[in-house]
């Protein structure tokens, strides 16, 4: 079955990665290659295992469009980032594997990745890929 392990960031955590000022430390060119190694290496290492089936990180909050309901017939299109929005969706992996707990141990050496932050505010959400209308089960 495939999976889709979900990572999660804020417009100040891609602040912080490109150096920009925030109310927390800016990382350094050297935590943001340690991050892209570790991301590398956990990336191939699905390809080896034969679980890789797509990833892509996403752009900054800051280049997000939201499209929703209907002002006046016409649909309302809002710009990032939204300040009712503490954190998005930053980038995402497919993995295709034998069940929802492989799954779930691959995405928790996520947890492992370096961050000159505070780590323990990392979350990264793991949900089955519906492949057909049966897989909607609720």
């Amino acid at each position: 079955m495939k999976y889709m392990i979900m990572l999660y960031g804020s417009q100040q955590d891609y602040d912080q990665m490109a150096g920009k000022p925030t109310d927390k430390p800016a990382w350094s060119p050297d935590d943001v290659a340690a991050m892209h190694a570790f991301m590398e290496k956990w990336n191939n290492d699905l390809v080896e295992s034969g679980e890789f089936v797509e990833a892509h990180g996403l752009t900054a909050p800051v280049h997000t469009r939201r499209i929703h309901g209907l002002k006046d017939g016409a649909p309302v299109v809002t710009d990032g980032p939204y300040p009712e929005t503490q954190e998005v969706l930053a980038g995402y992996n497919i993995v295709e594997c034998e069940s929802f707990d492989r799954a779930t141990e691959l995405a928790a050496r996520l947890t492992k990745c370096p961050n000159p932050g505070d780590a323990t505010d990392l979350y990264v959400d793991v949900r089955p890929v519906a492949e057909g209308h049966d897989d909607f089960d609720v």
